[in-house]
């Protein structure tokens, strides 16, 4: 999941420097803050490793174009790799005359894979982790989880943002159901988030897709109640893990030609189809489990639910023509003023 933003984009090199002032009410605005804060993650790590410093950095214009500060930098003990940060918001006393209804007080950000070699070993491994639900074990998440726990502890829930691109996208979604079990709600921007499973939405026939999309979910419930034989399928939502989830609904940010997050497309609209033709039931059951993991759980191996599996989203798709995969995965496009986007809230029933 090769995620940095290409140098040879425009805006890339810029950002969204169209935004001279933010309406934190504006779902543009605050989806470009978020990603620029996200590319500032970056820029960080290759700042590091091209032992750039001072006035030399490129880095901190990142930030400091929104009035934050980066409050500390989160650094993987594997490889020393800058791959989060923590930023405080910081407005002048002339933002006083603008309103700060909908601002965050800290963001709190994670980079994705970052092609370069002082960590291109370490980030594709925890990609491969990521492949196999495996994110929750790695010390990265731990200490990515004690970041998050300590400035939820510090202001609470109501103004602290999480924010993340690809593999990053993936720990801030981690690190968000996590305190979401517990009753915290974080407000979470998730740019390119994997979603690793069949390509079903890259089938161009509708009715085969949606065919495939049913019939996965029929043998998906169907071994989840043959696994689970002595249980109450009935519970009531308390006992329910995916309704005790529900109230948190991340932003999802993701772009139909790309490969690794466009399932969101299809996986929120097949549930939609199938409360539509009377099969939510049936539904209800099948998001929850995997075949895989259910199969895992067979062999006596515990397995968590895959990380992409979750009840409610804001869901915003890129409609814009991307003109290659990078471009179509890739940061920058997020903070773009001339974007075709289609957005739509899921919430689980």
């Amino acid at each position: 999941m090769a995620s940095e933003s290409s140098e040879r984009e425009d805006f890339s090199l810029s950002g969204p420097l169209h935004l001279t002032s933010v309406e934190w009410e504006s779902a543009h605005h605050r989806r470009s803050v978020a990603a620029s804060l996200v590319q500032g993650v970056y820029i960080l790590e290759r700042d590091r490793q091209e032992k750039r410093q001072g006035s030399q950095a490129l880095a901190p214009p990142w930030w400091e174009f929104f009035h934050f500060q980066l409050l500390h930098h989160l650094v993987d003990d594997a490889d020393r790799s800058i791959f989060g940060a923590v930023y405080e918001f910081k407005p002048p006393a002339s933002c006083c005359n603008h309103s700060l209804d909908g601002s965050p007080r800290y963001v709190i950000a994670f980079r994705g894979t970052l092609t370069k070699p002082d960590s291109l070993s370490r980030d594709l491994e925890l990609d491969l982790h990521l492949i196999r639900n495996g994110l929750h074990r790695t010390s990265r998440f731990e200490i990515a989880m004690q970041a998050v726990r300590n400035i939820v502890a510090s202001v609470g829930d109501s103004n602290v943002w999480l924010s993340g691109h690809s593999l990053g996208s993936g720990l801030a979604m981690l690190a968000g159901k996590t305190v979401a079990k517990t009753g915290i709600f974080l407000e979470s921007f998730l740019f390119n988030p994997p979603f690793f499973s069949a390509p079903i939405e890259r089938i161009k026939d509708k009715k085969v897709k949606h065919g495939i999309r049913i019939a996965s979910s029929v043998i998906t419930a169907g071994l989840t109640l043959a696994m689970k034989p002595n249980r109450n399928h009935q519970r009531n939502r308390s006992e329910d893990p995916f309704a005790a989830l529900s109230a948190w609904v991340p932003c999802l940010f993701v772009n139909p030609a790309d490969h690794i997050g466009s399932e969101y497309i299809g996986y929120f609209e097949h549930r939609k189809k199938m409360e539509e033709i009377g099969a939510g039931a049936i539904e209800r059951l099948a998001t929850q489990n995997s075949i895989g993991g259910l199969l895992m759980n067979a062999m006596g191996k515990e397995s968590e639910p895959p990380l992409h599996l979750i009840p409610s989203a804001s869901l915003t798709v890129n409609l814009t023509p991307s003109q290659e995969f990078k471009q179509a995965h890739g940061i920058h496009q997020w903070w773009r003023p001339d974007l075709h986007l289609k957005s739509k809230l899921y919430k689980y029933k």
